[in-house]
């Protein structure tokens, strides 16, 4: 019975009966480690420092975007800034939009989007609801909106008129007044850089540049220009506000020959001011006295826009047009390399009797576009008109890919958006 009750064949019996330390561990530990774990109260994700913020926030979907800046104020200055941008294109959920915009003086905002991911033959949405009328009411003194600049700051496009100035929400449509320019201008170069919008030109009296801070919304005078320019335009490459073409106002020399000889020299030439140094860039002098680059030949600027290093010009002659580029990265002892590229191809329509106007942007470091747009005197046989005697009859998108070097035919913009400007926006 000894040998049968020590057997080994029962040693299957024995086993359950013994205590094992490991199960015992393993039963007893659960509740307890984790109730011991677990924080008094959930740490909200408000509380994580910007980087990491950032980080999560631009890992929403492109649905939801809208929504966050109504969570809070904090959220909304990061997804308006630069970095986040940043961010978000480098996980790859960029996204690009373009955005024709125009005011009529009676304060009715019209837009129209276009989406800049595809190869821009698609047709654009138009936009024109209550929430796009101004009360002209909040202006005090006298403001213009008919040569406006636009600028985009994050989902915002700013429009920067004479006296006045309005900020555009294209997620939500909305429109609010901000802070005017502390001079009124009028045909003058705006571009933004780091978070702020830049203007100069334009001003009868005064050759300041101006910065705006939308956080403080408010304006500054950051420097002062070589020229004083009017009629000029803006454009923005690596940190560099360039201030191209137009006219100088209370130009130097005497006679009648210098002052032709300094206006030709101004419409071809730019000004450059780098905005972190707080300095101006000088170029070679046949750019003129303080300017950092020309357009070889004579050309006059009319329309300019920056992407990645170089700057995009469009330059008019008589009826000619021609398309440069100019490498926008500062040298030492200035200076720097024009190229010149295939000309934009304008309709025969548009250059009959007339006057054209362009607004360009550039889509990322991929694309060029230039809305053009341009005004013949109405006839009279029943002719709308609009704010003057002269009518806007066509908007054509042209598109120049950068990588390839050619131009193509993009959807004209709808007949209700006329003096219209052009931007893109990224998300």
């Amino acid at each position: 019975m000894a040998d049968a009750c020590n057997s080994r064949s029962l040693s299957w019996l024995v086993k359950p009966c013994r205590p094992d330390p490991r199960r015992e561990i393993i039963a007893l530990t659960p509740l307890d480690i984790i109730h011991h774990l677990r924080p008094s109260s959930a740490a909200p994700i408000a509380s994580l420092p910007d980087d990491l913020l950032l980080e999560c926030l631009s890992r929403v979907p492109t649905s939801s975007l809208p929504v966050l800046p109504l969570v809070c104020r904090r959220f909304s200055l990061l997804i308006d800034s630069p970095a986040f941008l940043r961010v978000r294109r480098s996980h790859g959920r960029l996204r690009r939009t373009l955005h024709a915009l125009s005011l009529s003086d009676l304060g009715r905002l019209s837009s129209a989007s276009l989406s800049a991911d595809s190869s821009l033959d698609a047709s654009w949405d138009l936009f024109s609801t209550s929430s796009g009328a101004v009360s002209l009411e909040v202006f005090e003194g006298s403001f213009s909106f008919a040569h406006a600049r636009v600028a985009v700051l994050g989902r915002a496009i700013y429009i920067i008129g004479r006296g006045a100035t309005l900020r555009y929400d294209t997620w939500t449509g909305a429109v609010s007044p901000r802070a005017p320019t502390i001079f009124p201008r009028k045909k003058f170069a705006a571009a933004a850089i780091g978070g702020k919008i830049y203007v100069a030109g334009g001003a009868a009296r005064t050759s300041a540049v101006e910065e705006y801070d939308p956080v403080a919304n408010a304006w500054r005078v950051v420097a002062e220009a070589p020229k004083q320019r009017y009629g000029c335009v803006g454009a923005a490459s690596g940190g560099v506000f360039y201030i191209a073409g137009g006219l100088r106002v209370g130009g130097g020399g005497t006679g009648v020959e210098a002052g032709r000889l300094d206006a030709h020299i101004c419409a071809g030439s730019m000004d450059a001011y780098h905005v972190d140094a707080g300095a101006w860039v000088r170029g070679r002098p046949a750019a003129g006295a303080g300017s950092a680059a020309a357009v070889p030949g004579g050309w006059c600027v009319v329309g300019a826009c920056g992407s990645g290093p170089y700057v995009y010009v469009v330059a008019s002659h008589a009826v000619e047009l021609s398309f440069w580029r100019w490498e926008g990265k500062v040298r030492r002892g200035g200076g720097g390399e024009w190229t010149r590229l295939l000309p934009p191809p304008v309709p025969a329509r548009l250059g009959l009797g007339g006057a054209v106007r362009f607004s360009c942007a550039a889509v990322g470091e991929e694309k060029v576009v230039a809305l053009v747009q341009v005004s013949v005197g109405c006839s009279g046989h029943g002719g709308a008109r609009w704010g003057s005697d002269n009518l806007a009859v066509e908007g054509a998108l042209l598109v120049y890919d950068i990588r390839s070097g050619e131009w193509s035919r993009g959807p004209d913009l709808p007949t209700r958006l006329r003096r219209a400007a052009v931007v893109c926006v990224e998300f």
